[in-house]
């Protein structure tokens, strides 16, 4: 009897230990056959494009690009917080005519492709723009901001390209929408972890403008995915109907717009963008001034920043596995409430109160970061979740790009706000007095979007959202968009 008591407790603590090391194993390969379902449902190379235009590009090439700018204007161009504001917006204007990318690559291809000489037009283009900045010496703030935008350009055309992608396989696949955009939000997260990580360090050793020099590695890497892009090629195009392609592009996002279910929801994204203004530079300069800041070098903000990416992943892991079934409504009350309470930490900081609870300025930032962009990822999920199953059928990437062009809009807004409050404010170069009140301000806007939440849908997250007149138009086979090949092929074995 008291043999087989023993061997009784021997076999649980052997159970245990087998369950302790199944869960291991659990954690381990679980994101690696994510990875494999997304692949094996989509294609491999929708995958790999994802990971290079959202996890290289933007995530790792945006985050040396932000650190490098903002070091770039203060230190090379001298420019003020509230002049650079308004730099940051000018620079991101290719962003708003991302519906002109994106029907041009639903409507006309190049040599009998339609998204793979986007791709190599982006990578070129943000090469070129990348390299004149890193070698050109003492170029003018007019040049410098026609070599910025250009590179914007190429990231905006890359990024609309793979999101036609993205949109077309959540409306092919409801079920992954989620997914497939939780695969963005990690790469980029990822991406721009690392990149933050080491984007101080590479700015401290060759200044800003090699680390523009650096930035034509991702450019280079969206080249390579036009040429290693999976795609049927269309011998036989007739360009005659390009014309009219658009003129029914144009009819077909005017008819989905004028659905309440549509327009509502684009109403609420660029208020609820626009309404919480941009003051990031003016936090900037404050937190590099030898004065009247903690005065941080180079690699402790783009450590700082990494942090916050942390935060950012973070955001996008809980709403992976926690919230991305929530209905739409309740949870962007919850995050924007969240959102406006999270500003207070700024508020905190630059009136030293974390001093007198001997908080140094250091670890309250880092809370006060990795707080901040947890919260605004998990703003922006449900966001773009709702906006990849607006799009209709047929004009995915054209309309996808459109709502993405809105909350662009929304975002020159934002920056263009903030920097109108820095200089109506009069916050400088070197005078930082009324720089509480900016972000007293923003505090109090960053809540008013919650009056404005009845324009959200109630339903659903993972049911479809357009009407189904929408749905059921069906696109003849040669104006089909173009779709990656694993697609096509499942929709015709169907």
């Amino acid at each position: 009897m008291v043999e087989d008591k023993n061997l009784e407790a021997c076999s649980e603590v052997g159970g245990g230990e087998d369950e302790r090391k199944g869960r291991f194993f659990d954690c381990f390969w679980t994101p690696i056959y994510w990875f494999k379902m997304l692949a094996n449902e989509t294609h491999w190379s929708f995958v790999f494009g994802v990971l290079v235009v959202y996890g290289i590009n933007q995530g790792l090439g945006g985050a040396f690009n932000r650190v490098g700018t903002d070091y770039y204007m203060k230190d090379v161009q001298k420019v003020q917080p509230s002049e650079s504001q308004i730099y940051q917006g000018i620079i991101s204007i290719p962003w708003l005519v991302k519906p002109l990318w994106g029907l041009l690559t639903d409507v006309l291809p190049i040599l009998g492709y339609r998204r793979r000489p986007y791709f190599i037009f982006a990578g070129l283009l943000g090469v070129v723009s990348m390299l004149l900045l890193s070698f050109h010496e003492n170029l003018h703030i007019a040049f410098a901001l026609l070599s910025l935008t250009a590179g914007s350009a190429g990231a905006a055309i890359a990024d609309v390209t793979i999101d036609a992608c993205v949109a077309q396989n959540s409306n092919t696949l409801p079920s992954l929408a989620a997914d497939m955009q939780s695969l963005c939000a990690l790469s980029s997260s990822i991406g721009a972890l690392m990149g933050f990580s080491l984007s101080g360090i590479f700015v401290h050793l060759i200044g800003p403008k090699g680390v523009f020099g650096l930035l034509s590695i991702p450019a280079g890497l969206v080249f390579l995915v036009g040429i290693l892009l999976d795609e049927p090629f269309m011998p036989n195009f007739s360009y005659r109907q390009v014309n009219q392609k658009f003129v029914d592009a144009g009819k077909a996002m005017w008819r989905t717009l004028k659905f309440p279910d549509v327009w509502r929801p684009c109403v609420y994204m660029y208020l609820s963008i626009a309404l919480s203004i941009d003051i990031h530079e003016g936090l900037f300069y404050w937190y590099t001034d030898s004065k009247g800041g903690p005065s941080f070098s180079q690699e402790t903000v783009g450590f700082i920043f990494s942090i916050g990416s942390i935060g950012s992943l973070l955001g996008a892991l809980l709403y992976q596995n926690v919230l991305k079934d929530h209905p739409f409504r309740n949870l962007l009350f919850w995050i924007q409430l969240l959102f406006g309470l999270s500003g207070m930490l700024d508020l905190m900081l630059v009136l030293r109160l974390n001093l007198k609870f001997s908080i140094p300025d250091y670890f309250f930032i880092v809370i006060d970061e990795s707080v901040s962009q947890m919260i605004g990822r998990l703003k922006w999920m449900p966001l773009l979740v709702l906006s990849s199953k607006l799009c209709p059928p047929g004009i995915e990437g054209t309309f996808f790009a459109l709502l993405m062009s809105i909350d662009n809009v929304g975002l020159l807004s934002s920056q263009w706000g903030g920097g109108f409050i820095l200089h109506l404010l009069k916050v400088t170069r070197t005078r930082f007095d009324n720089l509480w009140l900016a972000i007293l301000t923003r505090n109090i806007l960053r809540v008013t979007p919650l009056c404005l939440l009845f324009l959200i849908p109630r339903g659903d997250p993972n049911a479809s959202i357009l009407p189904t007149e929408i749905l059921s138009a069906k696109e003849e086979p040669e104006n089909e968009n173009i779709e990656l090949v694993s697609l096509v092929s499942s929709v015709d074995g169907k």
